[in-house]
Protein backbone atom coordinates (compact mmCIF):
# COMPACT_ATOMS: atom_id res chain seq x y z
CA UNK A 1 0.00 0.00 0.00
CA UNK A 2 1.20 3.59 -0.91
CA UNK A 3 0.34 6.26 1.39
CA UNK A 4 0.88 9.69 1.99
CA UNK A 5 -0.64 12.58 4.15
CA UNK A 6 -1.62 15.60 2.18
CA UNK A 7 -0.89 18.78 5.02
CA UNK A 8 -2.15 21.45 2.05
CA UNK A 9 -34.96 12.16 17.66
CA UNK A 10 -34.83 14.89 19.71
CA UNK A 11 -37.30 17.48 20.73
CA UNK A 12 -34.99 20.16 18.97
CA UNK A 13 -31.71 19.63 17.12
CA UNK A 14 -30.17 23.11 18.02
CA UNK A 15 -26.53 22.29 19.44
CA UNK A 16 -22.56 22.26 19.07
CA UNK A 17 -22.70 20.45 15.95
CA UNK A 18 -25.12 22.94 14.29
CA UNK A 19 -24.21 26.27 15.38
CA UNK A 20 -20.28 25.62 15.81
CA UNK A 21 -20.16 26.63 18.90
CA UNK A 22 -17.28 24.72 20.91
CA UNK A 23 -14.90 24.16 18.39
CA UNK A 24 -13.73 20.53 20.05
CA UNK A 25 -10.98 22.40 21.33
CA UNK A 26 -10.20 20.40 24.58
CA UNK A 27 -12.32 17.70 24.08
CA UNK A 28 -10.78 14.40 23.11
CA UNK A 29 -14.25 12.23 21.80
CA UNK A 30 -13.35 9.09 21.28
CA UNK A 31 -12.18 8.21 17.58
CA UNK A 32 -10.86 5.25 15.33
CA UNK A 33 -7.74 6.20 13.81
CA UNK A 34 -6.82 3.39 12.66
CA UNK A 35 -8.19 0.10 10.93
CA UNK A 36 -6.23 -3.67 10.89
CA UNK A 37 -8.05 -5.72 8.59
CA UNK A 38 -6.66 -9.55 8.23
CA UNK A 39 -7.75 -11.80 5.36
CA UNK A 40 -11.26 -10.33 4.96
CA UNK A 41 -12.48 -10.52 1.72
CA UNK A 42 -9.77 -9.55 -0.68
CA UNK A 43 -7.78 -7.88 1.16
CA UNK A 44 -4.53 -10.23 3.20
CA UNK A 45 -3.10 -7.49 5.20
CA UNK A 46 -3.82 -4.60 5.57
CA UNK A 47 -3.65 -1.04 7.92
CA UNK A 48 -5.07 2.03 7.35
CA UNK A 49 -4.49 5.26 9.01
CA UNK A 50 -7.33 7.54 9.73
CA UNK A 51 -6.84 11.15 10.16
CA UNK A 52 -10.38 13.60 10.88
CA UNK A 53 -10.57 13.78 6.47
CA UNK A 54 -9.26 10.36 4.96
CA UNK A 55 -9.74 10.05 1.50
CA UNK A 56 -8.94 6.13 -0.13
CA UNK A 57 -8.17 6.22 -3.80
CA UNK A 58 -6.98 3.62 -5.94
CA UNK A 59 -8.31 1.79 -9.51
CA UNK A 60 -11.03 -0.65 -9.48
CA UNK A 61 -11.14 -3.86 -7.34
CA UNK A 62 -8.20 -2.43 -4.83
CA UNK A 63 -10.17 -2.65 -1.63
CA UNK A 64 -11.77 0.93 -0.92
CA UNK A 65 -15.11 -0.11 -0.78
CA UNK A 66 -13.79 -3.42 1.28
CA UNK A 67 -12.61 -0.73 3.71
CA UNK A 68 -15.49 0.78 4.37
CA UNK A 69 -17.34 -2.53 4.63
CA UNK A 70 -15.11 -3.49 7.32
CA UNK A 71 -15.53 -0.08 9.15
CA UNK A 72 -19.10 -0.37 8.77
CA UNK A 73 -19.05 -4.40 10.17
CA UNK A 74 -17.32 -3.45 13.36
CA UNK A 75 -19.68 -0.81 14.01
CA UNK A 76 -22.36 -2.98 13.72
CA UNK A 77 -20.54 -5.23 15.67
CA UNK A 78 -20.24 -2.24 18.57
CA UNK A 79 -24.18 -1.68 18.50
CA UNK A 80 -24.41 -5.29 19.72
CA UNK A 81 -25.92 -6.49 16.19
CA UNK A 82 -25.45 -11.19 16.03
CA UNK A 83 -22.52 -11.97 13.52
CA UNK A 84 -25.35 -13.23 11.11
CA UNK A 85 -27.22 -9.62 10.80
CA UNK A 86 -23.71 -8.26 10.17
CA UNK A 87 -22.07 -10.87 7.57
CA UNK A 88 -25.14 -12.63 6.39
CA UNK A 89 -24.13 -16.22 7.68
CA UNK A 90 -27.92 -17.92 7.39
CA UNK A 91 -28.02 -16.62 3.56
CA UNK A 92 -24.98 -19.01 2.79
CA UNK A 93 -25.53 -22.38 2.64
CA UNK A 94 -23.15 -24.20 4.17
CA UNK A 95 -21.31 -25.97 1.21
CA UNK A 96 -20.69 -22.49 -0.48
CA UNK A 97 -17.53 -20.51 0.63
CA UNK A 98 -17.57 -17.44 2.70
CA UNK A 99 -17.70 -14.17 0.63
CA UNK A 100 -15.69 -12.74 3.81
CA UNK A 101 -12.65 -15.04 3.39
CA UNK A 102 -9.89 -14.87 0.40
CA UNK A 103 -10.61 -17.30 -1.78
CA UNK A 104 -6.79 -18.91 -1.45
CA UNK A 105 -7.69 -18.57 2.45
CA UNK A 106 -6.29 -22.52 3.09
CA UNK A 107 -8.37 -24.39 6.27
CA UNK A 108 -6.41 -25.44 9.03
CA UNK A 109 -6.73 -28.74 9.72
CA UNK A 110 -10.52 -28.63 11.07
CA UNK A 111 -11.52 -27.07 8.01
CA UNK A 112 -12.00 -23.41 9.59
CA UNK A 113 -11.23 -20.50 7.95
CA UNK A 114 -11.98 -16.86 8.81
CA UNK A 115 -10.71 -13.58 8.99
CA UNK A 116 -9.74 -10.47 11.57
CA UNK A 117 -11.11 -7.08 12.00
CA UNK A 118 -9.18 -4.68 14.40
CA UNK A 119 -8.87 -0.41 15.13
CA UNK A 120 -6.76 1.50 16.75
CA UNK A 121 -9.03 3.87 19.00
CA UNK A 122 -8.00 7.12 20.75
CA UNK A 123 -9.76 8.92 23.48
CA UNK A 124 -10.10 10.24 27.48
CA UNK A 125 -8.84 6.66 27.93
CA UNK A 126 -5.47 6.90 26.24
CA UNK A 127 -4.86 4.82 23.01
CA UNK A 128 -6.09 1.74 22.56
CA UNK A 129 -6.59 -1.24 20.25
CA UNK A 130 -9.31 -3.75 19.86
CA UNK A 131 -9.19 -6.63 17.69
CA UNK A 132 -11.70 -9.43 17.08
CA UNK A 133 -11.02 -12.86 15.24
CA UNK A 134 -14.13 -14.68 13.16
CA UNK A 135 -14.29 -17.58 12.14
CA UNK A 136 -16.84 -17.97 9.10
CA UNK A 137 -16.51 -21.34 8.17
CA UNK A 138 -18.06 -24.03 8.55
CA UNK A 139 -20.07 -21.80 11.01
CA UNK A 140 -20.17 -18.02 11.37
CA UNK A 141 -18.86 -17.35 15.41
CA UNK A 142 -16.39 -15.59 17.03
CA UNK A 143 -13.64 -17.07 18.25
CA UNK A 144 -11.53 -14.00 20.00
CA UNK A 145 -11.27 -10.70 21.30
CA UNK A 146 -8.58 -8.83 22.73
CA UNK A 147 -8.86 -5.39 23.91
CA UNK A 148 -5.03 -3.90 24.69
CA UNK A 149 -2.82 -0.70 25.04
CA UNK A 150 -0.53 0.12 22.14
CA UNK A 151 2.42 -0.99 24.84
CA UNK A 152 1.33 -4.35 25.14
CA UNK A 153 -1.13 -4.76 28.02
CA UNK A 154 -3.93 -6.39 27.50
CA UNK A 155 -7.08 -5.33 29.47
CA UNK A 156 -9.46 -7.89 28.38
CA UNK A 157 -9.22 -11.74 26.10
CA UNK A 158 -12.01 -13.94 24.92
CA UNK A 159 -11.59 -17.40 23.33
CA UNK A 160 -13.55 -19.89 21.91
CA UNK A 161 -12.39 -22.93 24.33
CA UNK A 162 -14.21 -25.38 23.71
CA UNK A 163 -15.57 -25.76 19.72
CA UNK A 164 -18.26 -27.78 20.83
CA UNK A 165 -20.23 -25.00 22.74
CA UNK A 166 -21.20 -22.03 22.09
CA UNK A 167 -19.82 -19.66 23.85
CA UNK A 168 -16.61 -17.87 24.61
CA UNK A 169 -14.49 -17.71 27.95
CA UNK A 170 -13.18 -13.81 28.77
CA UNK A 171 -10.32 -13.09 30.85
CA UNK A 172 -9.44 -9.64 32.09
CA UNK A 173 -5.85 -8.78 32.84
CA UNK A 174 -5.19 -6.67 36.77
CA UNK A 175 -2.00 -6.04 38.08
CA UNK A 176 -0.26 -8.73 35.48
CA UNK A 177 -2.46 -11.35 36.91
CA UNK A 178 -5.64 -12.99 34.86
CA UNK A 179 -8.73 -13.31 36.24
CA UNK A 180 -11.52 -14.97 34.15
CA UNK A 181 -15.03 -13.67 34.50
CA UNK A 182 -17.39 -16.38 35.84
CA UNK A 183 -20.24 -16.21 33.40
CA UNK A 184 -19.32 -17.24 28.78
CA UNK A 185 -20.52 -15.06 26.88
CA UNK A 186 -22.14 -15.91 22.87
CA UNK A 187 -20.20 -16.51 20.16
CA UNK A 188 -22.47 -15.13 17.92
CA UNK A 189 -21.52 -11.19 18.64
CA UNK A 190 -19.16 -9.12 20.59
CA UNK A 191 -18.34 -9.70 24.14
CA UNK A 192 -16.96 -5.86 24.21
CA UNK A 193 -20.81 -4.16 24.19
CA UNK A 194 -21.54 -6.65 26.97
CA UNK A 195 -19.16 -6.02 28.93
CA UNK A 196 -20.62 -3.18 31.42
CA UNK A 197 -23.38 -5.80 32.01
CA UNK A 198 -20.72 -8.08 33.78
CA UNK A 199 -18.90 -5.71 35.18
CA UNK A 200 -20.11 -3.78 38.44
CA UNK A 201 -17.02 -0.84 38.54
CA UNK A 202 -16.76 -0.98 42.21
CA UNK A 203 -13.18 -0.60 42.12
CA UNK A 204 -10.22 1.53 40.17
CA UNK A 205 -9.50 -1.92 37.90
CA UNK A 206 -13.28 -2.47 36.93
CA UNK A 207 -13.35 1.48 36.77
CA UNK A 208 -10.16 2.11 34.31
CA UNK A 209 -11.69 -1.36 32.06
CA UNK A 210 -14.85 -0.04 31.95
CA UNK A 211 -13.37 3.75 30.79
CA UNK A 212 -11.46 1.81 28.10
CA UNK A 213 -14.29 -0.43 26.63
CA UNK A 214 -16.59 2.81 26.54
CA UNK A 215 -13.86 4.65 24.51
CA UNK A 216 -13.98 2.04 22.26
CA UNK A 217 -17.82 1.27 21.68
CA UNK A 218 -18.19 4.87 21.57
CA UNK A 219 -15.80 5.21 18.94
CA UNK A 220 -17.35 2.26 16.96
CA UNK A 221 -21.14 3.30 17.37
CA UNK A 222 -20.39 6.54 16.38
CA UNK A 223 -20.84 5.80 12.40
CA UNK A 224 -23.13 6.90 9.63
CA UNK A 225 -22.77 5.30 6.45
CA UNK A 226 -24.24 7.90 3.49
CA UNK A 227 -24.87 7.08 -0.12
CA UNK A 228 -27.76 9.10 -1.74
CA UNK A 229 -29.89 7.78 -4.20
CA UNK A 230 -31.58 10.20 -6.20
CA UNK A 231 -33.88 8.34 -7.82
CA UNK A 232 -35.29 7.91 -3.89
CA UNK A 233 -34.43 11.53 -3.03
CA UNK A 234 -36.91 12.63 -5.62
CA UNK A 235 -40.40 10.88 -4.56
CA UNK A 236 -42.32 13.26 -2.01
CA UNK A 237 -42.06 11.80 1.73
CA UNK A 238 -44.27 11.24 4.63
CA UNK A 239 -43.73 14.56 7.06
CA UNK A 240 -42.61 12.12 9.95
CA UNK A 241 -39.72 14.06 11.39
CA UNK A 242 -37.45 11.32 11.61
CA UNK A 243 -34.21 11.24 11.24
CA UNK A 244 -32.21 10.97 7.56
CA UNK A 245 -31.65 7.90 6.47
CA UNK A 246 -28.60 6.54 4.95
CA UNK A 247 -29.83 6.78 1.08
CA UNK A 248 -30.94 9.85 2.07
CA UNK A 249 -34.80 9.44 0.47
CA UNK A 250 -36.14 11.13 3.45
CA UNK A 251 -34.10 14.65 2.50
CA UNK A 252 -37.33 16.33 2.07
CA UNK A 253 -38.80 15.93 5.17
CA UNK A 254 -35.58 16.19 7.59
CA UNK A 255 -35.26 19.36 5.32
CA UNK A 256 -38.38 20.73 6.38
CA UNK A 257 -37.67 19.70 10.23
CA UNK A 258 -33.86 22.10 10.21
CA UNK A 259 -35.54 24.84 8.90
CA UNK A 260 -38.69 24.85 11.57
CA UNK A 261 -36.17 23.94 14.41
CA UNK A 262 -32.52 24.81 13.79
CA UNK A 263 -31.76 28.63 11.60
CA UNK A 264 -28.67 28.35 12.03
CA UNK A 265 -27.61 24.91 10.70
CA UNK A 266 -30.35 25.60 7.97
CA UNK A 267 -28.69 28.97 7.54
CA UNK A 268 -25.29 27.18 6.72
CA UNK A 269 -26.62 24.21 4.69
CA UNK A 270 -28.27 27.14 1.99
CA UNK A 271 -25.03 28.55 1.77
CA UNK A 272 -23.68 25.39 0.70
CA UNK A 273 -26.36 24.62 -1.25
CA UNK A 274 -25.88 28.10 -3.31
CA UNK A 275 -22.58 27.00 -3.94
CA UNK A 276 -23.03 23.84 -5.73
CA UNK A 277 -26.27 24.06 -7.26
CA UNK A 278 -26.50 25.71 -10.50
CA UNK A 279 -28.54 29.03 -10.73
CA UNK A 280 -29.35 31.56 -7.70
CA UNK A 281 -30.73 29.93 -4.24
CA UNK A 282 -32.51 32.14 -2.02
CA UNK A 283 -34.28 29.45 0.12
CA UNK A 284 -34.37 26.03 0.46
CA UNK A 285 -37.12 24.24 2.12
CA UNK A 286 -39.69 21.41 2.14
CA UNK A 287 -43.74 21.97 0.67
CA UNK A 288 -46.57 19.97 1.32
CA UNK A 289 -47.86 18.07 -1.62
CA UNK A 290 -51.23 18.13 -2.76
CA UNK A 291 -51.54 14.72 -4.59
CA UNK A 292 -48.69 12.17 -4.76
CA UNK A 293 -48.54 8.59 -6.20
CA UNK A 294 -48.69 6.45 -3.18
CA UNK A 295 -50.42 8.94 -0.77
CA UNK A 296 -53.69 8.80 1.08
CA UNK A 297 -56.94 11.16 0.17
CA UNK A 298 -55.35 14.27 -1.38
CA UNK A 299 -51.85 13.28 -0.80
CA UNK A 300 -52.17 14.59 2.81
CA UNK A 301 -48.90 14.27 4.96
CA UNK A 302 -46.34 14.56 2.21
CA UNK A 303 -43.98 16.68 1.61
CA UNK A 304 -40.98 17.82 -0.99
CA UNK A 305 -38.17 20.03 -1.24
CA UNK A 306 -37.89 22.82 -2.54
CA UNK A 307 -35.60 25.73 -3.79
CA UNK A 308 -36.66 29.25 -3.84
CA UNK A 309 -34.59 31.54 -7.05
CA UNK A 310 -35.55 34.81 -5.91
CA UNK A 311 -36.88 38.10 -8.42
CA UNK A 312 -40.28 36.66 -8.45
CA UNK A 313 -39.14 33.27 -10.63
CA UNK A 314 -41.04 29.88 -9.61
CA UNK A 315 -39.78 27.52 -7.13
CA UNK A 316 -37.54 24.47 -8.27
CA UNK A 317 -38.44 21.05 -6.95
CA UNK A 318 -35.59 19.10 -5.55
CA UNK A 319 -37.00 16.49 -7.76
CA UNK A 320 -35.51 18.80 -11.47
CA UNK A 321 -32.79 18.77 -10.15
CA UNK A 322 -29.51 16.21 -12.17
CA UNK A 323 -28.08 13.90 -9.82
CA UNK A 324 -24.65 15.31 -9.08
CA UNK A 325 -26.74 18.58 -7.55
CA UNK A 326 -29.35 15.81 -5.68
CA UNK A 327 -25.84 13.91 -4.05
CA UNK A 328 -24.10 17.35 -3.51
CA UNK A 329 -27.05 18.69 -1.23
CA UNK A 330 -27.84 15.40 0.46
CA UNK A 331 -24.20 15.30 1.42
CA UNK A 332 -23.52 18.64 2.93
CA UNK A 333 -26.58 18.33 5.15
CA UNK A 334 -24.87 14.95 6.60
CA UNK A 335 -21.39 17.23 6.83
CA UNK A 336 -23.62 19.97 8.54
CA UNK A 337 -25.62 17.44 11.01
CA UNK A 338 -25.18 15.02 13.77
CA UNK A 339 -26.53 12.44 15.52
CA UNK A 340 -29.96 14.56 16.44
CA UNK A 341 -30.39 14.45 12.62
CA UNK A 342 -29.23 11.29 11.27
CA UNK A 343 -30.08 7.73 11.86
CA UNK A 344 -27.20 6.65 13.85
CA UNK A 345 -27.01 4.31 16.66
CA UNK A 346 -24.83 6.69 18.86
CA UNK A 347 -24.72 6.67 23.15
CA UNK A 348 -27.19 8.52 24.06
CA UNK A 349 -25.73 8.41 27.70
CA UNK A 350 -22.92 10.30 26.70
CA UNK A 351 -23.01 14.16 25.95
CA UNK A 352 -22.50 15.04 22.05
CA UNK A 353 -19.29 16.70 22.64
CA UNK A 354 -17.73 13.75 23.76
CA UNK A 355 -18.54 11.77 20.22
CA UNK A 356 -17.08 12.09 17.29
CA UNK A 357 -19.56 11.21 14.27
CA UNK A 358 -17.42 9.25 11.57
CA UNK A 359 -19.56 9.86 7.69
CA UNK A 360 -18.48 6.76 5.60
CA UNK A 361 -19.40 7.94 2.17
CA UNK A 362 -18.43 5.05 -0.59
CA UNK A 363 -17.93 6.79 -4.15
CA UNK A 364 -18.27 10.25 -2.47
CA UNK A 365 -18.04 12.35 -5.84
CA UNK A 366 -19.79 9.83 -7.92
CA UNK A 367 -22.42 12.32 -10.05
CA UNK A 368 -20.71 15.62 -8.74
CA UNK A 369 -18.10 17.67 -10.70
CA UNK A 370 -14.74 18.84 -9.46
CA UNK A 371 -16.13 22.24 -7.82
CA UNK A 372 -19.02 20.06 -5.75
CA UNK A 373 -16.29 17.99 -4.56
CA UNK A 374 -13.96 20.56 -3.21
CA UNK A 375 -16.81 22.23 -1.86
CA UNK A 376 -17.73 19.19 -0.18
CA UNK A 377 -14.33 18.26 1.27
CA UNK A 378 -13.67 22.03 2.23
CA UNK A 379 -16.67 21.66 4.22
CA UNK A 380 -15.66 18.39 6.02
CA UNK A 381 -12.28 19.52 7.10
CA UNK A 382 -14.03 22.85 8.99
CA UNK A 383 -16.53 20.62 10.36
CA UNK A 384 -13.86 18.08 11.51
CA UNK A 385 -11.66 21.11 13.02
CA UNK A 386 -14.93 21.94 15.37
CA UNK A 387 -14.22 17.95 16.40
CA UNK A 388 -18.23 16.86 15.88
CA UNK A 389 -17.46 15.08 12.44
CA UNK A 390 -14.64 12.52 10.87
CA UNK A 391 -15.27 11.69 7.26
CA UNK A 392 -13.69 8.28 5.32
CA UNK A 393 -14.31 9.02 2.15
CA UNK A 394 -13.40 6.95 -1.44
CA UNK A 395 -13.22 7.92 -4.98
CA UNK A 396 -11.43 6.61 -8.22
CA UNK A 397 -8.07 6.56 -8.84
CA UNK A 398 -7.25 10.12 -10.47
CA UNK A 399 -11.01 11.30 -10.14
CA UNK A 400 -12.13 14.87 -8.52
CA UNK A 401 -11.97 14.03 -5.08
CA UNK A 402 -8.55 12.47 -5.49
CA UNK A 403 -7.68 15.51 -7.11
CA UNK A 404 -9.33 18.00 -4.40
CA UNK A 405 -7.49 15.95 -1.81
CA UNK A 406 -4.42 16.14 -2.96
CA UNK A 407 -5.06 19.79 -3.05
CA UNK A 408 -6.84 20.36 0.37
CA UNK A 409 -5.27 21.24 3.52
CA UNK A 410 -5.32 18.53 6.59
CA UNK A 411 -6.65 15.56 4.27
CA UNK A 412 -5.21 12.56 4.48
CA UNK A 413 -4.61 10.71 1.10
CA UNK A 414 -3.79 7.16 0.89
CA UNK A 415 -3.96 5.08 -2.43
CA UNK A 416 -4.88 1.85 -2.21
CA UNK A 417 -3.73 0.86 -5.30
CA UNK A 418 -0.13 2.11 -4.82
Amino acid sequence: MGASQHAGGAATIEGPAATGEGSGQGVSAPAVSALHLSAFRSLRALTVPLGPVTVLTGPSGSGKSTVLEAYRALARLGQGHPLDEVFEGPATPPEVPSRYVPQRARPDRQGRRGFRLGCAVTGPAGPLRFDVAVQAEPELRVVGERLSRPEGETLLATALRDPARRSVTATRHVAGTERALRMPFPDDRLTLPLLPLRVAGTTAEDCALLEAVEQVVVALRSVFACDPVPALMREPVAARAGRLRGDCANLADVLRRTRAECTTRHAALLAVVREGCAGPVTELRAEAVGSARGAGPGGSGLVRGVLERGDGAPATPLEWLGEGELRYAALGLVLLTGPGVLSVDTVHELPAARQALTVLADGMDRGLDGRQTAQLLALAGRMARRGHVRLLATGPDGGALAQAAAQTEGVTLIDLGG
